[in-house]
């Protein structure tokens, strides 16, 4: 079982960045792909961006290509998002997920697909 715990969220401005974290519980955490998601209020979680396992292999959204960027520290069992030239379009609860595949060096695209889930963090960009 692994639990997975966002932080970092908050209200800024337009263009202004953020780092979220997601800290998780148990080693097999690093061996399984992962990824950030969004929900919007009222619209569906949207995939953000994912990688497999080893991180060699990265997928973002067409939204966010070019101004955010996921990473992981395995020696903390924490993965990040760094979110630059934040949009007001960008405003949602941002939250990470692992799939309970260790060693899969596939990009799971489709949210339905994650086993583990955070609670999330609100990241509100306004002017």
């Amino acid at each position: 079982q692994v639990q997975l715990v966002e932080s970092g969220g908050g209200l800024v401005q337009p263009g202004a960045s953020l780092r979220l974290s997601c800290a998780a519980s148990g080693r097999a955490f690093n061996y399984y792909p992962v990824a950030w998601s969004r929900q919007a209020p009222g619209k569906e979680r949207d995939f953000v961006v994912g990688q497999d396992y080893t991180g060699s292999n990265i997928r973002y959204a067409d939204s966010v290509k070019g101004r955010f960027a996921i990473s992981r520290d395995n020696a903390k069992n924490t993965l990040y998002l760094q979110m630059n030239s934040l949009k007001p379009e960008d405003t949602a609860v941002y939250s990470c997920a692992a799939v309970d595949r260790p060693y899969n060096v596939l990009v799971y695209l489709d949210v339905e697909d994650y086993d583990y889930w955070g609670q999330g963090t609100q990241v509100t960009v306004s002017s």
